[in-house]
């Protein structure tokens, strides 16, 4: 069998995971921004890496350590915020 048949270049077709990555390279690229959390309101200056970051109805939000930590059995069952 030819070898040169049997390989797939990954460069034709991005996957969704290299569409994510291309997003938060975006995000950080962007520079120095305020992250809101989106369960007390609590302000930080850019993506702290401490926080929880959730994708809800297609959105990314945010929770800081607080609100994390209150409500971790609820992150780790993936209920929407909504239910907390």
């Amino acid at each position: 069998m030819d070898q040169k048949t049997s390989q797939t270049t990954t460069a034709e077709t991005p996957t969704a995971e290299t569409a994510a990555d291309q997003t938060v390279t975006a995000e950080l690229l962007a520079g120095p921004t305020t992250t809101a959390c989106a369960r007390c309101g609590q302000l930080a200056e850019g993506l702290p890496l401490t926080w929880t970051c959730s994708v809800e109805n297609g959105q990314r939000v945010y929770f800081c350590v607080a609100c994390a930590r209150k409500h971790l059995r609820s992150i780790e069952s993936r209920l929407d915020s909504a239910w907390w």
